[in-house]
């Protein structure tokens, strides 16, 4: 396998607020992540998340490979990020996950949810909508996923149609490593949290829960 990991000293992430908006010279550009679907720690599940330099930016970390009912992405320090967690009641609207900003501890609301709405290989994927929490950190833009997320090859649009992430398969490497583009104005977190919420959605076995959990 190419070579994935350049560095591992850990570096801001460029997280911004939940909404998505960044400031200063980071808007100039879009953000390029190289996304490892494992884990730097023996024994255990996750992903493992560089930036354009090949620093780490962001990680999930999971032992508990059965349930897998909330995953918790941390910047490259180790302080989460986003919280996405699935949501257990039953609803004709489709398999849904919660987006918590930092850590989900039971007092914040979530600022998304990303809603299943095709089957991994068809145009419509997934629709991220603001929840009652989102105005409150920042957080107002709906956005849509098309694509293929098997194929590791999937567009997030905004309400204006205009392409904002995209998740590209990385060359001569496999599914398991794919890259995230991120345009200036979106949140680098927030993308990499529908990414996580995606995998859990289309992820055949998922990687941090069995598909029959």
């Amino acid at each position: 396998m190419a070579k994935v990991h350049p560095n591992v000293v850990p570096v801001a992430a460029a997280a911004g607020p939940a909404g998505g908006e960044r400031r200063g010279e980071e808007e100039e550009e879009a953000a390029a992540l190289t996304v490892w679907r494992k884990s730097l720690l023996f024994n255990c599940k996750g992903f493992t998340v560089f930036d354009a330099k090949g620093n780490l930016a962001y990680r999930v970390d999971s032992y508990d490979t059965e349930s897998g009912d909330e995953v918790v992405l941390m910047d490259a320090a180790g302080a989460p990020a986003f919280t996405v967690r699935r949501k257990r009641q039953l609803s004709l609207q489709g398999e849904q996950w919660l987006v918590f900003a930092g850590e989900a501890d039971g007092r914040r609301p979530p600022v998304y949810a990303v809603r299943r709405t095709g089957r991994g290989g068809g145009k419509s994927l997934a629709r991220v909508t603001p929840c009652a929490g989102a105005a409150a950190a920042g957080a107002s833009a709906a956005y849509e996923v098309e694509g293929s997320y098997a194929r590791r090859c999937c567009v997030v649009y905004d309400g204006e149609r205009r392409a904002v992430a995209e998740v590209r398969p990385k060359e001569a490497v496999g599914t398991d490593v794919f890259r995230l583009v991120v345009q200036p104005g979106v949140g680098v977190s927030l993308a990499m949290a529908v990414v996580v919420a995606l995998d859990q959605m289309f992820g055949r076995p998922s990687l941090l829960r069995s598909w029959s959990s």
